[in-house]
């Protein structure tokens, strides 16, 4: 029963998170416009994806429990590119994925960073979306934003601690994810909020 549960949360979490952001990369060019969608909050769950690949790359954890972490980070590139180019300068992205690739190789020079940098990446990654949530608030306009991967988005973190408990029983993960899921809910609602 239990090697079951962990086998349909693995692979059920890598069939969300292949189609997670199409929704939303849709919404953007069905759109024409990235308003609604928080620079920063995109950047910074960027980030928070690159050290939570890099962390468990680095301590050896089992592929299927991090497998997404690719997938979402090419398609969180391929926002960003949206993004810059429906605000005008695509060559704008190219420093922040300079920054990224670079990112990808000091994380790992001490232990230490790289522990720091997962620490750390709980708050980064909650933070993203309550950017997103101030963004739209601010902009009064969810037209280009999705709740359908917002929604996904909650159920991925969800088997992620699940998986988590089950495999490593990292707290640091497992905790992670959990601080992430919250705002996810919380946003949630407000996505569907009638602006006008």
């Amino acid at each position: 029963m239990e090697a079951a549960l962990l086998r349909f949360c693995n692979w059920s979490t890598l069939a969300v998170c292949a189609a997670l952001k199409l929704p939303q990369i849709s919404a953007v060019l069905a759109a024409r416009s990235a308003r609604g969608v928080s620079l920063p909050s995109l950047l910074l769950e960027l980030a928070g994806f690159l050290v939570f690949l890099r962390y468990q790359c680095h301590y050896g954890y089992p592929p299927l429990t991090y497998l997404e972490y690719p997938i979402l980070i090419a398609q969180d590139v391929i926002l960003l590119l949206c993004v810059f180019h429906f605000n005008g300068n695509v060559k704008q992205a190219a420093p922040y994925i300079a920054v990224l690739v670079c990112s990808w190789f000091i994380l790992t020079l001490q232990k230490w960073i790289i522990d720091l940098a997962m620490n750390l990446c709980t708050f980064i990654s909650a933070a993203s979306k309550f950017a997103q949530l101030q963004c739209l608030w601010k902009t009064r306009d969810s037209g280009a934003v999705s709740a359908l991967t917002w929604s996904l988005s909650a159920y991925t973190c969800a088997t992620r601690i699940v998986t988590t408990l089950m495999t490593t029983n990292d707290f640091t993960r497992g905790t992670g994810y959990a601080r992430e899921w919250i705002p996810i809910c919380v946003g949630l609602p407000l996505q569907q909020w009638n602006w006008t």
